[in-house]
């Protein structure tokens, strides 16, 4: 009797719980339906956009490439053309790196105006500090044909300092300038901070070793 009794309580009680699944489900089914939905949809929805992103940055990196690849072959107003429309359109860092790139192109037609774009990159406080200092040594290099000492200090004094990994090229920037505007005694000093270096990269030093060969000719004639 007594096993009868367990499994009449038993079959009693899964009915129960089926009656009051059944009542949940009727309550609450179509709003937990709607969550899976929403879950599967926001997972579908961040894939997809995921893969929008990658695809449009993939797009923008083969435009870029393109544009180097014409400007290697001298077409430049194409290669100029094509950077432009990806600073318009391009994405993630690609429109930045366009516009550094054009830039340079400039440098080979008009260095004044080359000189303002990488001034006007330097000024923008948007760019990663790296790319902002990049152009603004790029601006020192053409001021020491385009400009005086003191342009080209302005623009490269601050990267010449130790530690700055940009600090070999920003003294010969200013090294050249000093040369140029006949202050023997800066050039000295700067070209000899790059002899001195051991982390110089070998052709900034062995050109540096150059120009403190031809500064110390110069005194001794």
């Amino acid at each position: 009797m007594t096993n009868n009794n367990d499994l009449f309580i038993r079959e009693v009680d899964e009915e129960l719980r089926n009656d009051q699944f059944k009542s949940i489900w009727r309550r609450f089914g179509p709003l937990i339906i709607g969550g899976a939905l929403l879950v599967v949809g926001g997972v579908a929805g961040w894939v997809g956009y995921d893969y929008w992103q990658t695809s449009r940055a993939n797009a923008s990196g083969d435009r870029f490439l393109a544009a180097l690849d014409q400007a290697r072959d001298g077409n430049t107003a194409e290669a100029l053309t094509a950077l432009q429309s990806l600073q318009a359109d391009g994405t993630g860092a690609y429109p930045m790196l366009a516009k550094l790139r054009a830039a340079g192109l400039q440098a080979e037609t008009d260095a004044k105006a080359a000189i303002a774009a990488f001034d006007a990159f330097a000024a923008d406080t948007s760019v990663p500090q790296p790319l902002r200092d990049i152009a603004r040594l790029r601006a020192a290099y053409l001021l020491v044909d385009n400009g005086t000492y003191e342009e080209v200090a302005q623009r490269a004094e601050l990267l010449s300092a130790d530690g700055n990994p940009l600090r070999h090229s920003a003294r010969e920037a200013m090294g050249l300038a000093a040369w140029k505007a006949q202050r023997d005694d800066d050039a000295r000093r700067l070209f000899g901070q790059i002899a001195d270096d051991p982390q110089a990269p070998r052709g900034v030093a062995e050109r540096a070793g150059i120009m403190l060969a031809l500064i110390g000719e110069a005194a001794a004639s």
